[in-house]
Protein backbone atom coordinates (compact mmCIF):
# COMPACT_ATOMS: atom_id res chain seq x y z
CA UNK A 1 0.00 0.00 0.00
CA UNK A 2 3.10 2.78 0.87
CA UNK A 3 4.35 1.94 -2.35
CA UNK A 4 1.59 2.45 -4.19
CA UNK A 5 1.22 5.52 -2.72
CA UNK A 6 5.15 6.83 -3.38
CA UNK A 7 4.27 5.95 -7.13
CA UNK A 8 1.72 8.14 -7.28
CA UNK A 9 3.17 10.98 -5.75
CA UNK A 10 5.49 12.15 -8.37
CA UNK A 11 2.29 11.86 -10.81
CA UNK A 12 0.53 13.90 -8.38
CA UNK A 13 3.01 16.11 -8.74
CA UNK A 14 3.50 16.41 -12.01
CA UNK A 15 -0.03 17.86 -13.00
CA UNK A 16 -0.13 20.92 -10.69
CA UNK A 17 -0.43 23.89 -12.67
CA UNK A 18 2.52 25.80 -12.90
CA UNK A 19 3.00 29.37 -11.10
CA UNK A 20 1.93 32.41 -13.44
CA UNK A 21 4.80 34.49 -13.35
CA UNK A 22 4.55 37.94 -11.78
CA UNK A 23 5.63 41.46 -12.23
CA UNK A 24 5.63 44.61 -9.97
CA UNK A 25 5.24 48.56 -10.81
CA UNK A 26 6.09 51.35 -8.31
CA UNK A 27 4.56 54.47 -8.44
CA UNK A 28 6.27 57.30 -6.27
CA UNK A 29 7.14 60.90 -6.79
CA UNK A 30 4.48 61.22 -10.18
CA UNK A 31 6.67 57.86 -11.56
CA UNK A 32 5.78 54.70 -12.50
CA UNK A 33 8.93 52.37 -11.86
CA UNK A 34 10.38 50.81 -13.90
CA UNK A 35 8.54 53.49 -16.80
CA UNK A 36 8.94 50.33 -19.40
CA UNK A 37 8.12 46.83 -18.38
CA UNK A 38 8.80 44.03 -20.43
CA UNK A 39 7.18 40.91 -19.56
CA UNK A 40 6.33 37.17 -20.80
CA UNK A 41 2.80 36.19 -21.85
CA UNK A 42 0.47 35.39 -19.06
CA UNK A 43 2.39 37.76 -16.33
CA UNK A 44 0.16 39.01 -13.55
CA UNK A 45 1.84 42.86 -13.43
CA UNK A 46 1.05 44.33 -10.00
CA UNK A 47 0.77 48.40 -9.44
CA UNK A 48 1.51 50.00 -5.94
CA UNK A 49 1.03 53.35 -4.92
CA UNK A 50 3.92 54.19 -2.94
CA UNK A 51 3.21 57.82 -3.37
CA UNK A 52 1.35 60.31 -0.80
CA UNK A 53 -1.33 61.35 -3.29
CA UNK A 54 -3.94 59.25 -5.26
CA UNK A 55 -3.41 57.37 -8.37
CA UNK A 56 -4.54 55.88 -11.46
CA UNK A 57 -3.59 53.22 -14.14
CA UNK A 58 -5.36 53.86 -17.73
CA UNK A 59 -4.36 52.06 -20.62
CA UNK A 60 -4.25 54.59 -23.72
CA UNK A 61 -5.82 52.39 -25.79
CA UNK A 62 -9.08 53.80 -27.36
CA UNK A 63 -11.69 52.04 -25.86
CA UNK A 64 -9.49 51.24 -22.63
CA UNK A 65 -8.23 47.79 -22.71
CA UNK A 66 -7.88 48.08 -18.41
CA UNK A 67 -9.08 51.25 -15.85
CA UNK A 68 -8.00 50.88 -12.57
CA UNK A 69 -9.94 52.48 -9.46
CA UNK A 70 -8.02 55.37 -7.86
CA UNK A 71 -5.57 53.56 -5.67
CA UNK A 72 -4.65 55.35 -2.02
CA UNK A 73 -1.38 54.81 -0.84
CA UNK A 74 -0.26 51.10 -0.04
CA UNK A 75 -3.19 50.49 -2.80
CA UNK A 76 -2.45 48.01 -5.89
CA UNK A 77 -4.21 47.23 -9.45
CA UNK A 78 -3.45 44.08 -10.62
CA UNK A 79 -3.77 42.87 -14.44
CA UNK A 80 -2.60 39.85 -16.31
CA UNK A 81 -1.20 40.07 -19.48
CA UNK A 82 -2.39 37.34 -21.77
CA UNK A 83 -1.95 38.93 -25.03
CA UNK A 84 2.12 39.69 -26.77
CA UNK A 85 1.62 43.74 -27.61
CA UNK A 86 2.82 46.36 -26.75
CA UNK A 87 0.34 48.73 -23.64
CA UNK A 88 0.96 52.48 -22.89
CA UNK A 89 -0.64 53.71 -20.00
CA UNK A 90 -1.08 56.90 -18.45
CA UNK A 91 -2.25 58.02 -14.50
CA UNK A 92 -5.79 58.98 -14.94
CA UNK A 93 -5.15 61.46 -12.33
CA UNK A 94 -1.96 62.57 -14.14
CA UNK A 95 -1.56 62.23 -17.41
CA UNK A 96 2.06 63.50 -17.46
CA UNK A 97 2.79 60.19 -16.00
CA UNK A 98 3.18 57.27 -18.77
CA UNK A 99 4.50 53.82 -18.67
CA UNK A 100 4.45 50.72 -21.24
CA UNK A 101 3.84 47.16 -20.61
CA UNK A 102 5.61 45.22 -23.56
CA UNK A 103 4.28 41.19 -23.59
CA UNK A 104 6.19 38.87 -25.57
Amino acid sequence: MLRRALLAAPLALAVRPARAAEASVTIDNFVFTPPVLTVAAGTKVTWTNRDDIPHSVVSAAQPPLFKAHVMDTDETFERVFDTKGTFPYFCGLHPHMQGTVIVT
